[in-house]
């Protein structure tokens, strides 16, 4: 379970990009988080992955606290935690496959490791993980290869190869067309199920949201501005959201 209580953020300038945020997401769960520009949505990501330390409250994935972690307990915390961005991000030069097991990297610590290199083990694992992202096939091609809506597919399956108990999409269909879309929204929701995970997606498209969540969260001015399943609320609430945001 992903579990934020009371999360703030102050910025040394005195702003302040979030106000006492309260979120749960259960294994099994699709949890949608919506708002406009600077409504705060990526603010908290990077708090939830201690990119950024907030000012307050508490952030705990499987019942740990992490947000007073530093150094190794930090690192191995991580672990649990998986982010899939807007961007693949993918090594272009390296095999599909290559690229999937390096998901598994934050937990090794040999010098052989911090060199890319992993236990064989590990890329039959990525194998495994390529299959449930339907992109097997593709295991041996370069990453430079693959069309958009694949190379999401991929980091999707890297991100499992990290073993985490909750997973953050960061806009993951930002770039794609319509029908590439749908498709790694189905698939997230499908690995969700599947694999148990506390999954937080972040998008900006309500229709998106409305097909595949379990719950909407929307964000406003740094605080929730409502938490309920999708069925309770009204597209057209949800839309206020953009209304008045900062461009």
């Amino acid at each position: 379970m992903l579990e934020v209580r009371g999360l703030s953020l102050r910025y040394p300038n005195g702003k302040q990009a979030l106000t006492s945020v309260d979120l749960t997401v259960q294994p099994g769960e699709l949890v949608i988080l919506l708002g406009g520009n600077g409504s705060g949505k990526t603010t908290l990501l990077r708090c939830l992955t201690r990119t950024l330390t907030p000012t307050a409250g508490q952030v705990s994935v499987a019942g740990r606290d992490i947000t007073a972690l530093s150094g190794e307990e930090l690192r191995q915390a991580r672990t649990s935690l998986a982010l899939i961005s807007q961007h693949a991000s993918l090594v272009r030069r390296r095999s599909v496959c290559a690229n999937v097991a390096s998901g598994a990297l934050g937990h090794y610590s040999s010098i052989m490791t911090s060199l890319g290199r992993l236990p064989r083990a590990e890329m039959a694992s990525a194998l495994h993980h390529l299959d449930a992202v339907g992109l097997v096939h593709l295991a041996g091609q370069r990453a430079s290869t693959l069309s958009g809506g694949q190379a999401q597919r991929v980091a999707i399956a890297r991100a499992l190869a990290q073993r985490p108990r909750a997973v953050l999409a960061d806009e993951p269909v930002a770039s794609l067309d319509p029908e590439a879309a749908e498709e790694i929204m189905r698939l997230l929701k499908r690995l969700a199920r599947t694999d148990n995970l506390a999954v937080l997606c972040v998008l900006h498209q309500v229709d998106l949201a409305y097909d595949h969540a379990d719950r909407v969260v929307g964000i406003r001015d740094g605080r929730v501005a409502f938490d309920l399943p999708k069925d309770d609320l009204a597209r057209e609430r949800v839309r206020d959201l953009y209304i008045s945001e900062a461009a």
